[in-house]
């Protein structure tokens, strides 16, 4: 498996691969459709955001960004494509995005994390400190983690 930082053009694949990636959970097409202005990457965020890419076999299967500046930054986006969930690359994504972190100078990453993966962040060490409003869906609220990137993951 490639780790990799993405590239400006690749920002439609990874918008395709944000909604299959979500899609995954059962959500209806309406509420896929609320969902894709929040899950679209646009080219010039690629290197803003720090966006990270993982590539098997020359096909991108999962990606996630460094969102903000030291010291408190956000795990903004982190998507795995439906039929890689479940061999580690989210764990790959996320330990690489806390390496970036450290040298980067980040202390903690706040995680608005969809319901159905908040499971897999407390794993890597998460602690769940609130809710977070939706940014597409009125009323639907999110749990809000936290992670502390001087603390090695847990296996």
């Amino acid at each position: 498996m490639l780790i990799r930082p993405a590239e400006a053009d690749e920002a439609e694949l990874l918008t395709e691969l944000a909604l299959r990636s979500k899609a995954y959970w059962g959500y209806d097409n309406a509420f896929m459709a609320a969902c894709r202005e929040e899950l679209t990457v646009r080219p010039d965020e690629v290197a803003q955001r720090r966006i990270i890419v993982a590539e098997h076999d020359g096909v991108v299967v999962g990606f996630a960004s460094l969102d903000g500046d030291p010291p408190k930054g956000a795990v903004g986006m982190m998507f795995v494509d439906p039929e890689c969930i479940g061999r580690g690359v989210g764990r790959l994504l996320l330990e690489r995005i806390l390496a970036a972190a450290r040298r980067t100078g980040f202390l903690l990453l706040a995680i608005d994390a969809d319901p159905n993966a908040e499971d897999f962040y407390l794993a890597m060490g998460a602690v769940r400190v609130g809710t977070a409003p939706s940014g597409s869906i009125p009323g639907r609220v999110l749990p809000l983690l936290e992670l502390a990137v001087d603390e090695p993951t847990t296996t």
